[in-house]
């Protein structure tokens, strides 16, 4: 019973918490991300504040938030205009895997690191936050901009890109044998094909499944689909978060609007869990020694995504205004980082822990805020821009 009353205690606190902070952002016209993570930051590791009791129910909530914010984004497309995007863009994702990953790749051996944790690094700098993404571009009101096609594009593309980057790196890291990681690869890649394939066949469906007057059946069977192909994703070796998009863009057009209505509380609750538990783990007093490096990296590669942005959003015909944002946007790195970095630490590069945490809480700060005040734009410029 003390348990009991003790986990309700704090997940109440965090609640009432994040509300407050949610408040404040809305006062000052900021996304709220950058307070929620500074909050997670103060009140995590670090802190003299006690949340052991709401952890085991955090952990899980925090996954829950980052496979709602894809599932909420990709309702918002179409099969069809996915497949056309990523056609599109496969030289954007080069681009952005060329300029990204070398510039980790390179600080990782200026600073005197082994090639296979600077290899690590590269993963680290290479790709953005889908979670933090998702969400600031909803908080903006920029889901139906021009240039979010290109954004989506490349987050899409990354997050593919992990199946076969994570199974190497591991095979890098832990000295495994090349076959075993071209199996990892090869079955990771089988996976993300059926989910693709899977997705644009699945429609009709889902929209059987869908097409009842409860709202209460809507949102059970559609949480209950997300969960189910978002945990297959994972254990086939491709992202739970790539499953969860690709059950949004498989949701019929005539369907997803009374479904983002359903969904959008529950994705908010959870998605705020997600935000602070960022920054749980962390020890402020680790990150000063690192500090430098780190404000080196994030400053090198703020710039390499800011250019991945602008051409891939020039690729859409996407005006000046609209490329700043798009490069801005994609600008956060999250949730990725921090597994690639896990991993290199089991794997016997501490080094690698500190620096990572403290890398990605600045850009995971910087990138919402940049994305906000780069290109003050009236709400006509979204249309053209």
């Amino acid at each position: 019973m003390h348990d009991i009353s003790a986990l309700l205690l704090e997940l109440g606190a965090v609640v009432l918490g994040v509300s407050l902070l949610g408040l404040i952002a809305h006062r000052v016209g900021i996304s709220p991300i950058p307070l929620m993570l500074l909050a997670g930051l103060l009140v995590g590791a670090g802190s003299s504040i006690d949340l052991d009791a709401a952890e085991p129910f955090i952990e899980p909530a925090a996954e829950i938030g980052v496979l709602l914010l894809l599932l909420m984004l990709g309702l918002e497309f179409t099969a069809g205009e996915l497949g056309q995007s990523l056609k599109r863009h496969s030289t954007s994702g080069a681009i952005d895997f060329g300029l990204n990953a070398s510039a980790g790749f390179l600080v990782g051996l200026m600073l005197g690191m082994p090639w296979q944790a600077a290899l690590a690094l590269a993963g680290i700098t290479w790709v953005s936050s889908s979670g933090i993404i998702a969400r600031l571009l909803d908080d903006l009101g920029r889901v139906a901009n021009r240039e979010t096609p290109a954004v989506l594009s490349i987050l899409v593309i990354e997050d593919i890109a992990m199946a076969i980057f994570l199974p190497i790196l591991i095979a890098v890291l832990t000295g495994a044998a090349w076959w075993q990681a071209l199996g990892a690869v090869a079955l990771a890649l089988a996976a993300v094909t059926t989910i693709l394939v899977a997705s644009q066949r699945a429609s009709g469906g889902i929209r059987w499944l869908l097409s009842h007057p409860s709202d209460e059946q809507v949102l059970l069977r559609l949480f209950g689909i997300t969960l189910i192909v978002a945990g297959l994703t994972q254990m086939l070796g491709a992202s739970a978060a790539v499953g969860a998009f690709l059950v949004g863009i498989a949701v019929p057009p005539s369907i997803a609007e009374r479904a983002r209505a359903i969904l959008g509380p529950l994705r908010d609750l959870f998605a705020a869990i997600f935000f602070l538990s960022f920054g749980l783990p962390i020890v402020p007093a680790d990150l000063l020694p690192v500090l430098p490096a780190a404000l080196l990296l994030a400053v090198v590669t703020a710039a390499t995504k800011m250019l991945t942005g602008w051409l891939a959003a020039k690729r859409d015909g996407v005006l000046v205004k609209g490329r700043l944002r798009a490069g801005a946007t994609l600008i956060a790195r999250g949730e990725f980082s921090i597994i690639i970095a896990a991993l290199a630490v089991g794997a016997g590069y501490p080094e690698l822990g500190p620096l990572a945490a403290c890398y990605v809480l600045i850009l995971a700060i910087v990138g919402p805020i940049l994305a906000r005040f780069i290109v003050r734009a009236p709400r006509r410029d979204a249309a053209l821009a």
